[in-house]
């Protein structure tokens, strides 16, 4: 990790919230393999390939939301905005890529 970065910690309930759904979704993907090890049929592999992949999403907009309202709303109220606006910039096109 990068320590020149702006980190604003997240609250005790918010980290457990998202280790949660990550938890979940770990399940999700070991039920998609016990699929591919049963030769089940493709299409209802696919659905949950598709599942898995929108509650990653979700967890991914949650933590960059509370990157937005936090870390950059702290780096920026510092003077630092200018850097931390072209670093979200850059982590929404990353993210955004399929």
């Amino acid at each position: 990790m990068d320590m020149d970065k702006p980190i604003v910690p997240r609250e005790a309930e918010e980290t457990k919230q998202i280790l949660n759904r990550l938890k979940r979704v770990e399940g999700q993907i070991r039920g998609i393999q016990q699929m591919v090890q049963d030769d089940r049929y493709c299409t209802d592999i696919l659905v949950q390939i598709s599942a898995a992949n929108s509650a990653l999403k979700k967890v991914g907009l949650e933590v960059l939301e509370h990157h937005t309202k936090h870390c950059v709303m702290d780096a920026a109220s510092k003077g630092d905005g200018d850097a931390v606006i072209d670093d979200l910039v850059q982590t929404i096109r990353q993210f955004s890529k399929t």
